[in-house]
């Protein structure tokens, strides 16, 4: 991705860390606006177009989490990733259930930062580019359209994030046979590690309530291998 045309929006409460992110950012040829908190933020992005968020969780009038929230709300495909000081996996699944692409905890390494940032649009334009218009199938009584990320059924619409499409679309695939975790886990997160299981668990949770529309389809836990979405 031409990383010109790449906009950063940066929430970041901490003002020093902010003009240092903001600085080096800018200096790898992606231009960013800083914000010193959420409300600020969410009046910045409403203004302008942005192609990457980079988001602190704490930060006084609105947190990161909501400001993440009210985000997907109006985008779904905008990269998220969140910036905190705590290194709970309560707090890292809350980020992922809303949508996040990534997860840094301080202190970190600006170079790694830079490299997840990459790798998440890198990926971001891959799926772009390898989802043709027709990316359409059939689940019992609804229908999954890939590239507009919508799972519809009689009239109603839901809008899937990213990550949620990207799953659904590799279960609809491989439609009543098993698909391994790990496959999953490498082919969407690029990598099985156990945070990122945990984190796929919630994404299969989500997909599962929507799924519950049609009692005819169903995804099914395969205990110690993986996922099988069916349809009867």
């Amino acid at each position: 991705m031409d990383n010109e045309k790449v906009k950063v929006l940066l929430a970041e409460d901490d003002k020093n860390l902010g003009t240092i992110l903001k600085s080096y950012l800018e200096a790898k040829g992606y231009p960013a606006t800083l914000c010193v908190n959420g409300q600020e933020a969410f009046i910045e992005f409403n203004k302008n177009d942005y192609d990457f968020c980079i988001l602190d969780v704490m930060m006084p009038v609105k947190d990161g989490f909501t400001l993440a929230k009210e985000i997907r709300s109006i985008d779904k495909k905008v990269p998220i990733l969140f910036l905190t000081a705590k290194s709970m996996q309560a707090d890292k699944l809350k980020g992922f259930e809303l949508g996040a692409d990534d997860y840094m905890t301080k202190p970190f390494n600006m170079e790694e930062l830079l490299a997840r940032m990459e790798a998440i649009l890198r990926r971001s334009k891959t799926e772009e580019k390898n989802s043709p218009e027709g990316d359409i199938y059939k689940l019992g009584k609804m229908e999954f359209n890939f590239v507009r990320q919508i799972l519809s059924m009689g009239g109603e619409e839901n809008k899937l994030t990213s990550k949620e499409a990207a799953l659904l679309k590799l279960l609809c695939q491989n439609l009543n046979e098993v698909v391994d975790r790990s496959v999953a886990l490498n082919k969407i997160w690029l990598d099985d590690s156990y945070f990122n299981a945990r984190s796929m668990d919630v994404y299969i949770t989500k997909l599962r309530k929507y799924l519950k529309q049609d009692p005819t389809v169903e995804l099914l836990n395969v205990h110690g291998v993986g996922f099988k979405l069916i349809t009867r």
